[in-house]
């Protein structure tokens, strides 16, 4: 495990993705390589800032075009002030979501062309994707249910997307397992029902398969 990797974590909203990433990195660390743990939007301060615009308030809150670009500025100032240069440093990254999210949100979920998206990330940051990304797969059910008592519980305005309709949330799910399906060495899928305990085992030994490939 000498060369440093670009992690993303995907997957519905309340599928556990920030306490993997946590754990992902603790496991890089464990077996001797330098990680941090970053997230999207956010990520930096620029992107923390459009994080607080683009996930609080009701849905009718931007035009689905201006979410797409804030999303995509907010990654812009991801990619150039914490991805690449840490992998330039030899630091594995571990991101709570990258672009296989707004290709979910954006484009399966508001109906936005993907082909629109990819060329719009290109455009933006270059041909920077993850090496690896981990796709937590759940029912959307189960997961709204979840985030929606984490954001209630931590009296967290991050609930924008979590007012959106079931079927949206459904178009999200499939999307990741359609990316996940027309790119399998750059994804794995875990099943992100059970324990908290089972999920994090099922997913570092995916990593730790992948790494041996």
């Amino acid at each position: 495990m000498d060369k440093a990797s670009f992690y993303a974590v995907e997957g519905v909203d309340g599928c556990g993705k920030s306490g993997m990433v946590r754990h992902i990195v603790a496991h890089l660390e464990a077996g001797g390589r330098a990680a941090i743990a970053t997230r999207e939007p956010g990520g930096t301060p620029q992107g923390e800032q459009l994080r607080a615009l683009l996930l609080s308030g009701n849905d009718d809150a931007w035009d689905q075009q201006s979410e797409l670009l804030m999303m995509t500025a907010a990654r812009v100032e991801h990619v150039r002030r914490v991805i690449l240069p840490s992998l330039s440093r030899g630091v594995s990254v571990v991101s709570d979501r990258y672009v296989g999210s707004t290709i979910a949100y954006q484009g399966a979920g508001r109906g936005m062309a993907e082909n629109y998206i990819r060329l719009l990330h290109r455009e933006a940051v270059g041909d920077v994707w993850p090496d690896l990304v981990v796709v937590l797969d759940l029912d959307p059910e189960i997961g709204l249910a979840r985030s929606k008592r984490r954001l209630s519980d931590g009296a967290i305005d991050e609930g924008r997307f979590e007012t959106l309709d079931l079927a949206f949330h459904h178009r999200i799910r499939q999307s990741f397992l359609d990316q996940a399906a027309r790119d399998p060495d750059r994804h794995v899928v875990i099943d992100a029902r059970g324990t908290p305990e089972e999920v994090h085992a099922r997913t570092l030994e995916a990593i730790d398969g992948w790494h041996t490939n």
